[in-house]
């Protein structure tokens, strides 16, 4: 792919989990609602024509959880699925350096991951480029559980920085 390939950066926030007592943060199931809201994030990707060919998923039992449902409701496999210590309790600039690192041949690129980081990272690759519903929905909504933002860019993964993409378009279970 050459250097000025168009690429998504598909962020995805775990869905709704559970506070067992005793259960470490990291190993937080989902939640009742959470196991609703995972499949439905899948169904809007795959009705959105989303189809990544590869995922950087956080470490933590919630996230992949949330990766599996809604993984299950997709046309196709990701081409590789990588679950990354570094996506877990990641700031956005923790969470850039990790997107830095993608292979060049992949396009379109799921992160899975936790708030604020996501939140955080989503403001600060589009700052206020994109599509306008999509930046005032996330601007008064910040990014609930199973919210997909969905972001461009042309370039490398190298090149990943503040404000290189837009906001194309984001959904949350309650649209």
């Amino acid at each position: 792919m050459s250097a000025d390939t168009p690429r998504r950066i598909i962020v995805l926030r775990h869905a709704k989990a559970d506070w067992p007592d005793g259960v470490d943060d990291h190993e937080r199931p989902l939640a009742d609602r959470g196991r609703h809201q995972a499949p439905e994030a899948g169904r809007w990707l795959s009705d959105s024509g989303i189809n990544p060919d590869y995922v950087l998923c956080s470490t933590a039992l919630r996230a992949r959880e949330t990766w599996k449902l809604a993984a299950h409701e997709l046309p196709k496999r990701a081409r590789k699925t990588v679950y990354e210590e570094r996506v877990y309790e990641a700031s956005p600039g923790e969470i850039i350096t990790v997107l830095q690192e993608t292979p060049e041949d992949h396009a379109d690129l799921v992160l899975v991951g936790h708030n604020p980081g996501v939140l955080g990272l989503t403001q600060v690759l589009a700052g206020d480029e994109g599509d306008r519903d999509a930046l005032e929905r996330l601007r008064l909504g910040g990014f609930p559980t199973a919210a997909v933002a969905v972001l461009s860019f042309s370039g490398s993964w190298k090149n990943v920085e503040p404000g290189v993409a837009e906001l194309v378009s984001y959904f949350t279970p309650q649209d």
